[in-house]
């Protein structure tokens, strides 16, 4: 008779197994074991998992690694990017002759280590906390017989290295992804140069579209990107002996210890940080701009770094892979519309092929000269020619060019290097004026149509919206909307103040969820509901490391609030200016927070959609996060308030000691408002005191300004000008630099100011800093102190 408890007991031991078949739960497979389906294995302290994954909206399965922490599951690694399998089900990943083997649906290899280990019942595959998936021979564990960091794909993890083997001659590169959908070898790989010892992009591994330039040991960067010098985030070390020669980086926060390194399939190698949010950031670039990658865009596709999609097909072509374009993939380029009647253009005018007129372009590759007499014979040669995509017609003469267009870029007006491009098109991609006629008619029909169809739709919509505005929190785009009752309670009603400014107070507080926030209660929004809903949204989009982050807003009448991230740090001033502060900020987290700060500010100026000028950069306006990284706070406030910028200073709030002599004039602001300010900021960071404050010299009150740049203009010790706090302990050369630079973005007139992008590059040692002419209103500040309101609070 059976036992009565053996029943539920075989259930309980069944449960266990089929528990232990989901994941192995540990960090290797051996001999005995196999991996399949929804299994993993994860690292030793949960930092790496390896499975099945499929990359994008793909179907199709692959071995692959990815960040336990990361809920995208972005892939660091793949086995078998060239294969993939259908089934994870009845795919399995097991050792098999001394190898780690992929078996697909077939029970056939798709992919293995391929190393002759023999067949020792003790070979492991071992995951690695750094990510590196070691075979070796368990009886002897100290020694790898193959390793993934050997074989990347297109990512580069820390501690892992990208260089030559000089004994094997063998290189390990990074190479990029065909599609966002196929981790299947693609255009770019990231690979050493053996002819100059330069780290370089290059596109089908014929053409260098980027290089490093040469380690410079003096230096300690390479020649042609010394910004790896000043690189907060990450330490790069070059290595060269008669074995090998490589690069590797090491993370120099713990804070952000999960980052990776992508070639991705735009060309660029790009830098990315997984935020404690659990966000993955985007760092920076090589290049720093696609428009600067060879043929970015594919065939028949513009670059245009001032549009928000930087690509875009010519009129007359659209993506030929859509959906890889909707993934910002723009490699794969453009296709015709319509095709070109070439073989009929002996016929009817309306049938031949016409050229469509692009100005400002820049000039593609491949151009083949032709002598001609003028452009009616240059239109003639490219008509007649079935080859001939596109002509030009300028000072040096006739230009044509046959087959795709690669490496289009929609430069600005008034470029000196841009020209007017003729693009060869179907005619009926040229409308007629009868046609144009007929859809004016047909729009205006629809017009009708629609209006009438729209207000049906309003009142329906007005009828429902005031059902769903009475809800306490609702979602515009990644903005929460929170009532002032939710921030109320958050702040303990706004009991904790963190600081104020022209544009309200700010104050501590705390999410349900334990998450820190700082909420800014305005004042004076000059701005209606929907009006300020808008202008909130578009801050809300606007993400960069060096740029605080908005996380939501109230807006209940009069009371309007935004919600940001916490920065534990607080801000530069209270670093700077608070001689009781025992944390006082070293010489070289002042010099990261200058160049992060400036990199914020280029990114306002230069990548955001409109332009947006901060109008109020000071310390207050630097917030610091856990390991002192510098967030631009407040920008985009200016518009929200609804303050007209344009006009003279008595209209606005600014700090004075930070507003450039051009707005007293009344003059329109420019983003060279911005770099004002952002150089008498530099000041203070150097001397850790206000620019307003005077020191007594030799019994005569100056101002430090006027003193840093005598110093260097007449070769004194610039260490003379350091926070005393910091008892000399500072890079001499930097201390110069920084003084330099801020003495040319404080010129008088505007237009002998860098852009902050040359701010940027001067800082990162990439351009060369000239003795700049000393500001005339810095001239009489020894003189006429009384009448200097630059400085005054």
């Amino acid at each position: 008779m059976t036992n009565p408890m053996s029943i539920p007991i075989s259930f309980l031991f069944l449960f266990l197994f089929m528990n232990n078949c989901a994941s192995l739960g540990a960090d290797s497979i051996s001999s005995n074991q196999s991996l399949s389906g929804d299994e993993t294995i994860v690292s030793a302290n949960g930092i790496f998992v390896l499975g099945f994954c499929t990359p994008g909206n793909s179907s199709n399965y692959y071995l692959g690694m990815w960040y336990k922490m990361d809920p995208s599951r972005a892939i660091v690694w793949v086995a078998n990017r060239e294969r993939s399998v259908a089934d994870r089900f009845s795919s399995e990943v097991r050792i098999s002759d001394g190898n780690l083997v992929l078996f697909g649906e077939s029970k056939l290899p798709v992919w293995s280590t391929n190393v002759s280990s023999g067949s020792s019942p003790s070979i492991e595959a071992v995951l690695l906390d750094n990510g590196n998936l070691v075979l070796r021979d368990g009886s002897n564990a100290s020694q790898s017989l193959w390793e993934s960091f050997d074989h990347p794909t297109d990512t580069w993890l820390q501690g892992s290295k990208i260089g030559y083997d000089k004994k094997t001659r063998k290189k390990t590169l990074l190479t990029s992804w065909k599609s966002p959908e196929d981790p299947a070898p693609g255009l770019f790989t990231y690979e050493l140069l053996t002819s100059d010892s330069s780290f370089a992009i290059v596109r089908n591994r014929s053409k260098v579209v980027w290089t490093s330039g040469p380690w410079d040991e003096k230096l300690g960067a390479f020649r042609l990107t010394p910004q790896m010098k000043y690189n907060r985030f990450f330490n790069f070390t070059y290595v060269s002996n008669d074995n090998e020669s490589y690069l590797i980086f090491n993370i120099s926060f713990s804070a952000y210890e999960i980052s990776r390194f992508v070639m991705d399939i735009s060309g660029q190698m790009r830098e990315y940080i997984l935020m404690p949010n659990k966000e993955w950031r985007f760092y920076s670039s090589q290049p720093t701009k696609p428009c600067q990658v060879f043929a970015s865009c594919g065939a028949y596709g513009s670059c245009d770094e001032n549009s928000v999609k930087y690509c875009s097909c010519l009129r007359g072509f659209e993506p030929k892979v859509p959906r890889y374009w909707d993934m910002e993939d723009y490699s794969t380029g453009c296709v015709r519309k319509t095709k070109l009647q070439c073989a009929n253009n002996n016929h009817t005018n309306q049938k031949r092929d016409r050229f469509l007129e692009m100005r400002s372009m820049s000039s593609p590759g491949n151009k083949q000269f032709v002598k001609v007499a003028n452009i009616a014979a240059c239109v003639s040669t490219c008509l007649n020619n079935c080859s001939c995509t596109a002509y030009s017609f300028n000072g040096n003469g006739c230009s044509i060019w046959t087959g795709d267009l690669l490496d289009l870029q929609q430069l600005t007006p008034g470029n000196k290097d841009g020209r007017t491009l003729y693009i060869r098109l179907d005619a009926s991609e040229f409308k007629s004026p009868k046609h144009k006629k007929r859809l004016i008619i047909g729009v205006a029909v629809c017009s009708t149509i629609v209006s009438v169809i729209l207000l049906v739709l309003i009142h329906l919509f007005t009828s429902r919206r005031k059902k769903i505005v009475k809800a306490k929190k609702m979602m515009e785009g990644s903005l929460v909307a929170f009532s002032y009752k939710d921030l109320q309670n958050a702040t303990k009603n706004f009991s904790e103040k963190l600081g104020g400014g022209g544009f309200g107070s700010v104050f501590k507080g705390m999410l349900p969820n334990s998450t820190m926030i700082a909420v800014k209660k305005l004042e004076s929004v000059g701005q209606g509901e929907k009006q300020f809903r808008a202008e909130v949204s578009t801050i809300g989009t606007i993400q960069h490391v060096n740029l605080i982050r908005l996380r939501g807003f109230c807006s209940e009448g009069i009371k309007k609030l935004l919600v940001y991230d916490y920065m534990s740090n607080g801000s530069l001033a209270s670093h700077l200016f608070n001689q009781n502060n025992s944390n006082v900020l070293d010489w070289k987290t002042r010099y990261q927070i200058a160049l992060g700060t400036a990199r914020g500010l280029v990114y306002l100026h230069e990548k955001c959609r409109d332009c947006i000028i901060h109008c109020d950069i000071k310390p207050e306006n630097v917030l610091l996060d856990a390991v002192f990284c510098p967030k631009v706070a407040d920008f985009g406030l200016s518009k929200l308030i609804g303050r007209d910028f344009s006009r003279v200073l008595t209209t606005m709030r600014g700090t004075r000691g930070y507003l450039a002599p051009e707005w007293i004039t009344g003059v329109a602001i420019t983003p060279k408002t911005d770099v004002y300010s952002f150089g008498m900021m530099l000041f203070e960071l150097v001397s850790g005191r206000r620019n307003s404050e005077q020191t007594e010299i030799n019994g005569k009150l100056r101002y430090f300004p006027n003193m840093a740049i005598s110093v260097v203009v007449e070769g004194g010790d610039v260490l003379s000008l350091l926070d005393e706090r910091l008892e000399g302990n500072a890079d001499k050369e930097e201390i110069e630099r920084v003084c330099k630079v801020a003495c040319w973005c404080i010129q008088d007139d505007e237009a002998h100011r860098p852009s902050m992008s040359q701010v940027v590059q001067m800082l990162e040692g990439i351009m060369d800093v000239s003795l700049p002419p000393i500001p005339r209103f810095l001239h009489i500040f020894d003189d006429h102190e009384d009448n200097v309101i630059f400085f005054r609070e």
